[in-house]
Parts: structure tokens; C-alpha cells; sequence
């Protein structure tokens, strides 16, 4: 069975508050420390909205971070997962996602990658 040293977990809408551009942060930062596939990424319940294209924060008076969600792609961490039943519940299951090599997954899922993680950081 696969371990991870580290799971970010976000569950935070995009806006309103700090807490998902200070997970992507935090993310990005522990990027430097371990190796790509030692780090599990997923979304889940609100956190699916950080995934979602084409947003325009600008309309409610907020910087654009989401963009900054690509960086995960370019830096090669491919153990990134989204929670399908989330993007169902929120009618986002078609929208286009920002990141290509998300992989949808079940819920049930999602439990048992977190629960391969050493450490979780919830977002």
C-alpha cells in the first residue's frame, strides 16, 4: 500500500477567506522538501470550487489565486484527486477543471488515500 508523508486537504471555497491560498502555499512550499509522488493532494466539498475554470474574482473584488492552482501540474504532483460525488452535489461535473491530471474519485475513495497520509493539513 502507498504511503504519503503529507495530504493537503482543502474543503475551503476559493474566496471569501485566506485559508485556500494559504494551503496552496503551504503546498507549493512543502513541494521543495519532499518528493512529487510523497505528497497527496485532494478536494473535497467546497474545496472542489478551487479546481473550477474560468472564474473571475475580479467581480467581487478579489485576487486571482485559483490560477496559481496550475503551478501544481508544472510541478510535477501527480497524486492530486477530486471528489466526485463533491462536483455532483455542486453541479460541477462538467465543468472543465484547471488542473488536467486530476483524477475523479469516489468518496469512500478519498478515505482511504487520506488514510495512507502521514500527516493531513486540512485547507
Amino acid at each position: 500500500m502507498k504511503t504519503y508523508k503529507l495530504g493537503f486537504l482543502f474543503t475551503q471555497p476559493p474566496f471569501g477567506t485566506a485559508i485556500s491560498r494559504e494551503g496552496l502555499d503551504a503546498l507549493l512550499a512543502a513541494s521543495a522538501f519532499c518528493e512529487e509522488d510523497e505528497i497527496l493532494i485532494c478536494f473535497l466539498n467546497d474545496g472542489v470550487f478551487n479546481l473550477i475554470n474560468n472564474q473571475n474574482p475580479t467581480l467581487i473584488l478579489q485576487k486571482d489565486h485559483i490560477a496559481t492552482f496550475k503551478l501544481i501540474d508544472l510541478y510535477d504532483l501527480t497524486e492530486c484527486f477530486v471528489c466526485e460525488e463533491s462536483l455532483i452535489q455542486r453541479q460541477l461535473q462538467n465543468h472543465n477543471l484547471i488542473l488536467q491530471n486530476t483524477k475523479k474519485i469516489s468518496s469512500l475513495e478519498m478515505l482511504t488515500k487520506l488514510n495512507q497520509a502521514q500527516k493531513i493539513l486540512t485547507f
